[in-house]
């Protein structure tokens, strides 16, 4: 019997190696480059982000994390997603990043060297490669070593081995992004401890998002694609409403339609799915999806695909699962829809970011004073009191890019409480959500909640509709789900 020294403990199947094996294992092996075709990274474009970010930081260390894996359970982790703003710098977007660390040093006059600290392709003459279940290349496939990601990058590559030595002794001012990679900020924490290092990485983390809030040409392209790739899903989720309406956990199916979209096309989902049948549709990130669908009720689904370059769409349909909306359901969708109308009309460069926002509360909170809902005058519930938001809670849009909740570490003043610019791209998307148990309601507006949200590009007199493919008006929906089922 091996004694348990004589293992590694790489998993519960993991199996002892005789010195003959691991001889035989070391040897006959031809050389295998790397293909990263698919996620080939825009060199030139990275280059002009990290000058941007360059020039607000002069003589300043920047050390930026791509992450690391998570644990799902035991030996199991997580998909691997690079740390947007190191995706945004390096171009690099697949599972092959984790641990990776690009540092930018200062340079003099010239700014900043970008220098990237990897994980490279295992070499054959240890064990790693068929035994690391966490990295070896067996286990989880090829990495590039460091003249292929060189290549690739245009960045100056080293071994992450090196990297605790690059950041001891001693050093220029350093600011980290935190709170992504545990293992450098203690690092960069046993040199600069204390509080005086978090003001400054907060100011980093704000200036990665706000060189981000207006996109690029080849951005918006992205965008668009992954907003394409998220109708055909919509699609596939109406064909399948049949076999999803017969199923138990017909929310669930209608997720797996949508999320098999989003895989074959892209990366996967922007976010979690929210397939919300009947009153789990109040619920404003309902992603628990283990419901039925009954043909009475409307199914809202909010859902996005993410490209293989991390761009995600956001978009929101509320539809009538029987193919029709009854007049009670189409009654709040028009209003929402009015709000949404409301609000893209007031889109363009130079306006207060919120206007939007308001645009569209003033008209839901008019309509629930039409229908009794709301008993305030119109003048008041115009004003700051707020009390349409028992129904409908959170904003009414936000920026969208590469996180779904794209530039969330924007000071204010650059983004919520800032203008719109050309190149921006955001979503409209009010809701009415009319809880089961609100007795301010009528019983028959109960248990109903709509949402209809579309993406949009900022352009140089107002707002493109990027998602326009879906419909939205009431009679619209009906006439696009109509034609679906019947093919």
């Amino acid at each position: 019997m091996t004694p348990p020294s004589a293992r590694i403990t790489t998993g519960s199947h993991d199996l002892p190696v005789s010195p003959a094996l691991a001889s035989f294992m070391s040897g006959g092996w031809a050389p295998s480059p790397v293909d990263h075709a698919v996620r080939a990274p825009r060199g030139g474009a990275t280059r002009g982000r990290r000058a941007r970010l360059s020039a607000h930081f002069p003589g300043e260390r920047l050390v930026l994390p791509a992450g690391r894996l998570t644990t799902r359970s035991n030996d199991c982790d997580h998909h691997f997603r690079p740390h947007t703003a190191y995706a945004w710098l390096t171009g690099l977007t697949g599972e092959d990043q984790p641990d990776n660390v690009l540092l930018m040093e200062p340079s003099g006059s010239q700014g900043h060297h970008a220098v990237l600290y990897l994980r490279p392709r295992s070499p054959r003459s240890g064990e790693e490669f068929y035994r690391d279940r966490r990295y070896g290349e067996f286990w989880v496939g090829p990495r590039p070593d460091l003249e292929e990601a060189e290549a690739l990058t245009g960045i100056e590559c080293r071994h992450l081995d090196e990297l605790p030595g690059a950041l001891s002794g001693p050093q220029p001012p350093t600011r980290t992004l935190t709170g992504v990679d545990g293992a450098v900020d203690a690092l960069v924490a046993a040199r600069t401890p204390g509080e005086a290092e978090r003001p400054r990485e907060r100011e980093l983390a704000a200036c990665l998002s706000e060189l981000r809030l207006v996109k690029e040409a080849w951005e918006v392209e992205q965008l668009q694609l992954a907003v394409d790739h998220t109708t055909e899903g919509f699609e596939d989720v109406v064909r399948a409403l049949p076999r999803a309406l017969r199923h138990p956990r017909g929310e669930r199916w209608v997720e797996g339609v949508f999320n098999l979209r989003a895989r074959a096309e892209g990366n996967g989902t922007g976010y979690e799915t929210i397939a919300a049948a009947g009153a789990h549709a109040c619920v404003l990130h309902w992603v628990r999806n283990d419901g039925p669908l009954d043909s009475s009720q409307l199914l809202l689904l909010d859902a996005g695909v993410e490209t293989d370059t991390l761009y995600t769409a956001d978009i929101t349909r509320t539809l009538p699962l029987s193919g029709r909306f009854s007049p009670v359901q189409r009654q709040v969708y028009e209003l929402v829809l009015a709000a949404q109308e409301a609000g893209i009309a007031a889109l363009r460069p130079g306006v207060p970011f919120r206007d939007f926002h308001r645009a569209a509360m003033r008209v839901i909170a008019e309509g629930l004073s039409e229908w009794g809902v709301l008993k305030a005058p119109l003048d008041e519930l115009a004003g700051d009191s707020g009390l349409h938001r028992r129904y409908t809670l959170c904003g009414s849009g936000h920026m969208l890019g590469m996180d779904v909740h794209d530039c969330a570490r924007a000071r204010a003043d650059a983004y919520v409480e800032g203008v719109l610019e050309e190149g921006q791209v955001l979503t409209v998307e009010p809701g009415l959500y009319l809880q089961p148990d609100d007795e301010t309601l009528p019983v028959e507006l109960r248990g109903m909640g709509v949402r209809i949200e579309d993406d949009l590009v900022i352009t140089g007199d107002g707002a493109r509709l990027m998602s326009s493919a879906l419909p939205r008006t009431a009679d619209g929906v009906e006439e696009w789900m109509g034609a679906l089922l019947e093919g």
